[in-house]
């Protein structure tokens, strides 16, 4: 069978799971969404957000890409997060790396592989931030695991030096914002920081509203 075909019959079983249990469940679910989150995670196929946090459709409002990065000259990323701060409002962001990421791993690799050397310099500019630190840890295993945690919260300082971050806290006092790892070995996820709005930012990176 045409591996696209189970997963279209995948679907029809899981719509009429939902049906058997609640007869309006996508009738509902159709009229609006009102999530609770936004989540910055990796495109990993290993790390669905809505699964590993056992999470329904509707409660999560959804951005990957590779190694989870926040880049302020990416229209995409930005584009999601001022949907979801500005019209979804919503209260939390979470910004989930994962460990054995392939995208840091490649970031430690001096081999060139094409256009996501542009993509993961972001990473690079992590890994020398914290260059010091990162040389100490003498297993690939663990270098490749403390980059990805130092990457997250280099990401999550990234979200606060935007506009759209600080004019919501400046506005409505939101949103609250997370930055967690997700373990493939144990299935758990470590939080490692969580900032509440109107920290104290820096002058270079700190707008005036």
């Amino acid at each position: 069978m045409d591996r696209t075909k189970k997963l279209l019959l995948e679907n029809k079983a899981w719509a009429q799971s939902r049906i058997d249990i609640n007869p309006e469940y996508f009738s509902d679910m159709a009229k609006d969404q009102n999530p609770e989150y936004l989540w910055v995670g990796c495109s990993d196929s290993r790390v669905p957000e809505s699964e590993i946090t056992n999470s329904n459709p509707g409660q999560i409002f959804v951005h990957r890409n590779i190694a989870n990065l926040v880049v302020n000259t990416d229209i995409n990323f930005l584009s999601v997060l001022s949907y979801a701060v500005n019209t979804l409002q919503v209260p939390h962001i979470i910004i989930c790396g994962h460990y054995n990421c392939g995208g840091v791993r490649a970031a430690l690799s001096p081999n060139s592989l094409g256009l996501i050397d542009n993509w993961i310099r972001n990473i690079k500019d992590t890994y020398q931030i914290h260059k010091l630190e990162l040389e100490q840890v003498q297993s690939e295993k663990e270098k490749i695991n403390k980059l990805v945690e130092y990457n997250v919260l280099e990401q999550v300082k990234n979200l606060v030096h935007t506009a759209i971050i600080q004019k919501a806290w400046h506005e409505r006092h939101a949103p609250r914002i997370h930055g967690w790892v997700y373990d493939l070995d144990s299935g758990l996820i470590k939080e490692l920081v969580s900032i509440k709005p109107g920290i104290e930012i820096d002058s270079a990176h700190r707008y005036e509203f």
